[in-house]
Parts: C-alpha cells; sequence; structure tokens
C-alpha cells in the first residue's frame, strides 16, 4: 500500500479510535454525527496514509490488523493527552471544555455526582460529561476515564487518589419494626431479626463484618429482603421491613431526621479501620474540568459530610 501524507492524521486517528471502541462504522458514525460512508472514508485516508491495513472488513465484524492493534494501543494515550490540552489551553480565557468522564456506584451518582453536575455545567456550558453508574470496578486506564470515585478501602494501586470524605457503616432499622421487633442492644442478639442485604456488587459491606468478633459468630438473622440497590435497601428499611446495613451516605440523613434509628452495637467494631470515599485518576496532573468538578464535589459533600450521622459538637 503506497504511503501517502495525511493532512488530517489527528482527526483520522480518533475516528479509527471511535470504530475500535463502537465495533463498527455505523456505530462511530452515530456517535460522531457522521455517516457511515464518511467514516469509511476517512479510515481508508488514514491507512492509505500509514501503508498499511489496519482493520480487517467482513459482513459479520470489524477485526484489527497486527498494525491496527498497535496504532490502537499508542492511539489512546495520544487522544487524551490532545483533549486535555486543548481543554488546558482553552481555559486561559476561564473556559472549561472537553468531555469529563466519570464513573462511580449509582446511588453516589444519583444522589451527590448530578446534583454537583448540574451547577458545573450550568457554569461551564462548554463542558461535556459522560457518567458511568456502575456496580463494577472501573478502571480509569482501561475504560479511558478522567476519574473514577470507589468508596471503601483502597487496595494497592499505582491511581492517584484524592479523599472526598469520610464513610462509616451504619446498622438501621424503622422505629415500627424495632417497635414491633425489639431494639437489639449486641451483636449475638441480631440472632431471629429480620435483615436486609445486598445481592452482589462492589459495596465492601457484608453482614460478616458485623458478626466478625468472638461472641459475634453465627448471631445473623434472616434476610428477607435482598437487593443490587443501595436505594433499595434505604426504602426497604424506611418500610420497617428489617435491619440494614448501609454507608452512612445513604442514610446518614434519614438518622438525622429520625426515619431510622442507628443501632450501635459493640462499639460499631466495623467501623474501626477507616474507609472513605475516593476520586482515582490515572494522570498526575488533572485536567481543568477534572479540577473544577472535584473541588464542586468536596464543596458540595462538605466537611464533615452533609451525610454525617451525628453532627459535630
Amino acid at each position: 500500500m503506497e504511503r501517502m501524507k495525511d493532512s488530517r492524521f489527528a482527526e483520522h486517528l480518533a475516528v479509527f479510535a471511535e470504530v475500535v471502541r463502537q465495533g463498527s462504522f455505523s456505530a462511530a458514525a452515530r456517535r460522531r454525527g457522521q455517516t457511515p460512508s464518511s467514516i469509511v472514508r476517512q479510515i481508508d485516508a488514514l491507512e492509505h496514509s500509514l501503508g498499511v491495513p489496519l482493520l480487517i472488513r467482513s459482513t459479520r465484524a470489524l477485526t484489527m490488523t497486527d498494525a491496527g492493534e498497535r496504532l490502537f494501543e499508542r492511539a489512546q494515550p495520544l487522544l487524551d493527552q490532545i483533549a486535555d490540552t486543548h481543554a488546558e489551553i482553552a481555559a486561559f480565557d476561564g473556559t472549561v471544555a472537553g468531555v469529563l468522564r466519570l464513573a462511580c456506584l449509582p446511588t453516589f451518582g444519583k444522589r451527590y455526582v448530578i446534583p454537583t453536575l448540574q451547577r458545573v455545567m450550568g457554569d461551564h456550558p462548554q463542558l461535556t460529561v459522560e457518567l458511568d453508574l456502575t456496580e463494577r470496578m472501573a478502571d480509569p486506564v482501561l475504560d479511558r476515564l478522567d476519574a473514577v470515585i470507589r468508596i471503601g478501602r483502597l487496595a494497592d494501586s499505582t491511581l492517584i487518589a484524592s479523599k472526598l470524605a469520610d464513610q462509616c457503616r451504619l446498622l438501621v432499622a424503622g422505629p415500627d419494626y424495632l417497635a414491633r421487633a425489639g431494639r437489639p442492644v449486641s451483636v449475638a442478639k441480631l440472632a431471629g431479626h429480620r435483615l436486609i442485604d445486598k445481592i452482589h456488587g462492589a459495596d465492601l459491606l457484608g453482614w460478616s463484618d458485623v458478626t466478625a468478633m468472638p461472641g459475634g459468630a453465627g448471631a445473623i438473622g434472616r434476610a428477607v429482603f435482598r437487593c443490587d440497590d443501595f436505594e433499595a435497601m434505604r426504602l426497604a428499611a424506611l418500610g420497617n421491613m428489617g435491619i440494614a446495613f448501609l454507608p452512612d451516605w445513604v442514610v446518614g440523613t434519614d438518622v438525622l431526621t429520625g426515619d431510622l434509628i442507628r443501632l450501635e452495637l459493640e462499639g460499631e467494631h466495623w467501623n474501626a479501620a477507616p474507609t472513605g470515599v475516593w476520586l482515582l485518576r490515572a494522570l498526575e496532573q488533572p485536567s481543568a474540568r477534572l479540577r473544577v468538578v472535584t473541588s464542586a464535589l468536596r464543596e458540595s459533600i462538605g466537611s464533615p459530610p452533609i451525610w454525617a450521622a451525628e453532627k459535630p459538637a
């Protein structure tokens, strides 16, 4: 394949990366607001300029050649740097622009991130956000994200972490449930109680943390409601279905209003090791848009956080 100079190499490189991520010309075209034929022409121009085929095209799917795989591997950080450079230079006139890609747990995103983004995007209309609300452990590098919000204890990682707030986990139940079933005075007294449990997810919860102490082993009631959503578990507790074990950022405000009662059993040994709400990024220097959103999140959450189940003295 004869090489030729491509004056729009960076643009065509971005199109190529989009085609690979989306898996087809038509999907990439929809994503970029172009026609499929335009996308094909740009990929053709890129292949001609490099002198090698990048994609193997068939009626079933697109697959990359070895050269295509190497180009895609090298292209992603380059494209990220171009986008960050554009946003950083544009910020000299006070403009925060570009696409911010962020991932977090669904309940935390709906409760705290989206209201914060609403205010930030009102102040910076050229900012675009892609928010991945997911239970899985999103990765800033593999998922091409500016940052992820993780909650709990941090594992060793090469990612750069900034703490947004402290977190603790609470045993809570509705007043009517406790009036009916009795209020447990120790972990051992949880036996026989109706429990609200989480099915799965990277939540770092678990009733085993409550019973993990001498005298607590086996002291567990019956899970009468199990769900994969924090907000649904909160609603079940508010509906007096049983005792729930949830983060304070989910139920802290309900404790403050008295709609849920906090059960401080055995000194809450499950909160002995500090945990938190963390924002993790891969790049040493955050983009201007990430700095603005991080600052706004800290301001929205406050210190102590607005969900703290006990007001400071």
